[in-house]
């Protein structure tokens, strides 16, 4: 546990690993570094943890070992990095997805509805994209599509109308300007919800966290030895709906790959049918594991049938 993010499912995740204290691992999401050290402490001098994480912040809690090494890189750039390590093959990945407690309690992050802040929201501060970009710069046709997929926000019409509206007198500069945007939408007690989902949208464009999340799964099946595990935690419908679709496929549609006589041979298994989620307890302890959602996959022995590009 640390002050930075308090890591969801802690034991349950380590445990979904099935770790060999002498093989490769990687954390693909650092955040506070809690999963990380809780893998390190089941590895022996001969095994080795590589961490991910794009936020300069989480550099703070890097461990001081010497079979640990944090990659400040979105976790897309896996596989590069791994061969550039000279490594070509790993027995696991955990991937914790979605927004640390940190960058949520950080108010000029621009993440939480709690405060008034610049709309930025950048996991990577060296990105060119922040929220402020998508609100004041992209059409109403990319607005309104980015709400409705990854949002899944019912009134994304209407919304982008307002925003639309508001922008051609002043730009949209903070949190608490797209929080008043939104009020006179849902009844009062609902607001909070409808700007989380507005919220999170825009963070995930802002993010590119889709597409990262898809990148990650392609590269698991490549780096991972056969019997090796792919842990995956994940807070909303959309990133779970990917995940669940590439752990029985090995294609993010969901619809398995044939070959030329029909056959399939998914690369992956699961290793639990129906998600694991959090204990009440756990959720009364961390409100941000309310939503979480834990699936488990294992390497196949089999190759992913290739396909013409």
């Amino acid at each position: 546990m640390t002050h930075y993010h308090t890591p969801v499912l802690l034991h349950t995740c380590i445990e979904a690993l099935n770790i060999n204290p002498d093989g490769v691992y990687v954390d693909v999401t650092f955040g506070g570094g809690g999963h990380s050290k809780a893998i390190l402490e089941k590895l022996s001098a001969q095994g080795k943890l590589i961490a991910f994480d794009q936020d300069p912040d989480a550099a703070a809690g890097a461990p001081k070992q010497a079979n640990f090494q944090l990659i400040p890189s979105n976790f897309k750039f896996l596989k590069n990095y791994l061969k550039m390590m000279g490594i070509a093959q790993i027995d696991g990945i955990l991937a914790d997805l979605g927004v640390s407690s940190h960058q949520f309690d950080v108010a000029e992050r621009g993440f939480s509805i709690r405060f008034d802040a610049p709309l930025d929201m950048r996991m990577d501060k060296q990105s060119k994209l922040t929220a402020f970009v998508v609100l004041n710069k992209y059409s109403g046709e990319q607005i309104s599509k980015l709400l409705k997929v990854y949002g899944e926000v019912y009134q994304a019409d209407r919304i982008t109308q307002r925003i639309l509206q508001f922008r051609t007198e002043k730009p949209i500069k903070t949190t608490f300007d797209l929080m008043g945007l939104l009020k006179g939408l849902s009844k009062p007690e609902q607001l909070n919800s409808l700007a989380a989902q507005v919220f999170q949208a825009i963070r995930i464009e802002v993010n590119g966290e889709m597409e990262s999340l898809k990148q990650l799964l392609k590269q698991s099946i490549e780096v991972l030895k056969p019997k090796g595990r792919l842990v995956v935690l994940s807070y909303h419908s959309l990133e779970d709906r990917l995940v669940k679709h590439f752990i029985r496929s090995g294609t993010e549609e969901g619809e398995p790959i044939k070959d030329f006589f029909g056959k399939t041979f998914p690369p992956l298994e699961a290793i639990n049918r129906k998600p694991l989620k959090p204990s009440t307890q756990e959720i009364e302890q961390n409100n941000r594991a309310r939503s979480a959602i834990l699936r488990i996959a294992q390497r196949t022995t089999h190759e992913p049938i290739q396909t013409k590009s």
